[in-house]
C-alpha cells in the first residue's frame, strides 16, 4: 500500500498530522491502536489542559475552531442551560480577557472546556470525514506498526498489524509520521531517541538529575468515568484485587498513603491535603470533585447526574514503567487496578468532614465506551523522545533561570503550561515551575539522521523536564499541525525536513500562518 504520508498512531497530534496532510491533497495513511482517536483528549479521557490566555489567542486557527464547536454542542442540547453555564463563567473567569458568552460544560477548574470524550471523538471524525470519504486518509484501527524496512537514513516502509484480526499491511509512504503516545515507531525504524531523566552535563539542565537514568519517567494514570448516586438509589461498592495491599502503601519521599486526602506540595517538599469539594482540604485549595469535571449538573435543565474524570494523585501509577519495560504490560494492568481501588476508596474509605466515610459516587461506563468505566487506553504523561537537531531545554523557558521568553527563528507554534512532572517511577521525584509562554522550534521536530520521519506529539526534542510542559493538549495539536504541513511542505518541493530548516524556513512559516498557526507571542497583549 503506498501513500504521500503514513502517520502512526491516531493521538491528538496524529490526527492533525493526518488532516494537514490531506489539505494538501496528500494520501494519508492513518492508524489508531483503540477504536478512538485523539489520544489524551478522548480514549485516554483526559479533558483539555489550557493556557489563560486560549480564549484570545495562543493555539492554531483549527483548535480554536474545535473548541468553538465543543460549545456548539451543547449550546445545542435543548436540556441544556445556555444562561446558567454563561452566569457560572463568568463566577470563576469574570475579569479574564474571554470573549462574550463564553461557557465550561463541568466548570472545572483545570481546564475551560471539560467535556464527553464521546463529544471529541465525534468532531475529531467529523474534521477528517470529508478525507476519508474521497480517500485522502486511510484509516485503520485496531493498528499498531509492527517492523519496518528502511535504506540507509530513509524509512521505506511500515509493516502494520490489525489487533483484531491478526491482518499485516506493509505500508509504503514518502513521509513517516510518530504520533503514538509513547514513541512506538521510533525503535521499530531505528531512530535516535532518549528516555526518563537526562543528567546535569547531558542537557545543562539546572534541576536535572546528577546522573542519567532512562527509566525515571512520568507516573501513568489510567483514568476512570464517575457519576454522583442519588439518594435512595442502590449502589454496592464491590471490593477490587489488590485493594489492601494498595490501602496501605506509602508514597516515597512523601510519607502519606496513596490512598488519603494528603499529598505532596506542588513545588518543593512538604504535604498538602486535598478533599473531595471545595472547602475540605487545606485553606484555599479546590476540590477534587470539580477538577476535571465534565457535567456539571446545574448547566442541565434535567436531573442528570454530575461526571468527572478520575485523574487525580491517588491513581498515579508510579511502580514502573511501559515504555522499554519487559514488565510493562504488568504495570499496566496494575495501573488499571489502581484505578479501581482508588474508587473503592472514595466510595467506602474517604474521611468526610462530617466524619463518616465515603461518596456516594459509582464509574459510569457510557462516558469512556468501555464495559467498566475506565478508559480505553492510560493516560501517558512522558515518551521517547527523538534526538533531534535541537533540544528543548529548562533554562530557555522556566521563569526562574531564562531571562526573557524563548523567541526561535524557526518557530513552527506556540504553547504555555507550567513545567508539571508528577511522581517519576524511578527517583520517586515530583516537580513544578512557571515557564515563559514558549515557541516551539522545527529544529527540536527534524531527527538528527533520518531524513524521512517526523514527530507529531510529545516525542519532539526536549528533555524529561521541559516535556513537563509541551506535552499539554494545545501544544500536541500545534506539533501535529506541523508536522503534516511538514510532511507535504517537503513532498511538494523535494526537499527533507533538514534541508528545509537550512534554506527554506521563511517561506514554510509563512506557509503556516497563510493556514492559520499562530508563530509568536504578542506580548504586548499579555500580563506575565
Amino acid at each position: 500500500m503506498k501513500f504521500d504520508i503514513a502517520v502512526i498512531g491516531g493521538s491528538l497530534g496524529g490526527v492533525q498530522a493526518a488532516v494537514s496532510g490531506a489539505r494538501e491533497n496528500k494520501r494519508v495513511y492513518l492508524c489508531e491502536e483503540s477504536d478512538w482517536v485523539g489520544g489524551q483528549l478522548t480514549s485516554q479521557g483526559v479533558p483539555p489542559d489550557e493556557h489563560n490566555w486560549i480564549e484570545s489567542f495562543g493555539c492554531t486557527e483549527r483548535y480554536r475552531r474545535f473548541r468553538q464547536q465543543v460549545r456548539d454542542h451543547y449550546a445545542a442540547m435543548p436540556e441544556f442551560d445556555l444562561e446558567a453555564a454563561k452566569r457560572a463563567w463568568k463566577l470563576d473567569f469574570g475579569d479574564s480577557e474571554a470573549p462574550e458568552g463564553c461557557f465550561s460544560p463541568g466548570n472545572a477548574w483545570v481546564s475551560r472546556i471539560p467535556h464527553e470524550p464521546e463529544v471529541a471523538v465525534k468532531l475529531l471524525e467529523d474534521m477528517m470525514e470529508e478525507y476519508v470519504r474521497d480517500g485522502r486518509i486511510v484509516l485503520d484501527y485496531f493498528t499498531v506498526a509492527q517492523e519496518s524496512r528502511t535504506e540507509g537514513d530513509a524509512v521505506v516502509s511500515v509493516t502494520v498489524r490489525n489487533l483484531k484480526t491478526g491482518e499485516r499491511k506493509e505500508i509504503e509512504a514518502a513521509y513517516f509520521v510518530d504520533a503514538t503516545d509513547c514513541g512506538d515507531l521510533l525503535p521499530i525504524v531505528g531512530a535516535e531517541y532518549r528516555t526518563g531523566a537526562e543528567s546535569k552535563n547531558q542537557t545543562g539542565e539546572p534541576d536535572a538529575a546528577d546522573a542519567p537514568d532512562p527509566a525515571d519517567m512520568q507516573a501513568i494514570t489510567w483514568v476512570a468515568a464517575l457519576e454522583t448516586v442519588p439518594e435512595g438509589e442502590d449502589w454496592i461498592p464491590e471490593k477490587p484485587e489488590g485493594y489492601d495491599r494498595y490501602a496501605v502503601l506509602e508514597v516515597p519521599h512523601v510519607k502519606c498513603r496513596q490512598l488519603g486526602w494528603h499529598t505532596n506540595e506542588l513545588q518543593g517538599p512538604g504535604v498538602r491535603r486535598l478533599g473531595m469539594y471545595d472547602g475540605e482540604g487545606d485553606e484555599g485549595t479546590r476540590g477534587l470533585w470539580n477538577y476535571r469535571r465534565i457535567i456539571d449538573a446545574s448547566n442541565f435543565k434535567d436531573d442528570r447526574n454530575e461526571i468527572m474524570l478520575l485523574n487525580w494523585p491517588q491513581n498515579d501509577y508510579w511502580m514502573g514503567n511501559v515504555i522499554d519495560d519487559p514488565d510493562g504490560e504488568k504495570h499496566l494492568q496494575e495501573a488499571r487496578e489502581l484505578t479501581l481501588c482508588a474508587v473503592y476508596w472514595l466510595q467506602t474509605e474517604a474521611l468526610r468532614p462530617d466524619g463518616g466515610r465515603g461518596y456516594r459516587v459509582r464509574l459510569c461506563p457510557r462516558i469512556l465506551g468501555t464495559p467498566d468505566g475506565l478508559a480505553k487506553m492510560p493516560y501517558i504523561r512522558e515518551s521517547r523522545r527523538i534526538v533531534a537537531k535541537r533540544t528543548v531545554r529548562e533554562q530557555e523557558i522556566v521563569e526562574n533561570y531564562a531571562k526573557k521568553p524563548l523567541i526561535v527563528e524557526d518557530s513552527v507554534g506556540v504553547g504555555h503550561y507550567s513545567m508539571d512532572l508528577h511522581l517519576t517511577t524511578g527517583s520517586n521525584s515530583h516537580f513544578m515551575a512557571r515557564t515563559y509562554p514558549f515557541e516551539i522550534p522545527f529544529s527540536a521536530m527534524v531527527p538528527v539522521r533520518l531524513k524521512n520521519l517526523l514527530p507529531a506529539c510529545k516525542n519532539i526534542g526536549c528533555t524529561h523536564l521541559t516535556g513537563g510542559c509541551y506535552r499539554l493538549h494545545p501544544v500536541e495539536w500545534n506539533i501535529g499541525e506541523a508536522a503534516g504541513y511538514a510532511a507535504a511542505y517537503c513532498i511538494d518541493r523535494k526537499v527533507t525536513p533538514a534541508q528545509l530548516l537550512e534554506a527554506h524556513m521563511k517561506e514554510f512559516q509563512a506557509f503556516l500562518e497563510e493556514r492559520g498557526i499562530q508563530l509568536h507571542w504578542d506580548f504586548s497583549r499579555m500580563t506575565l
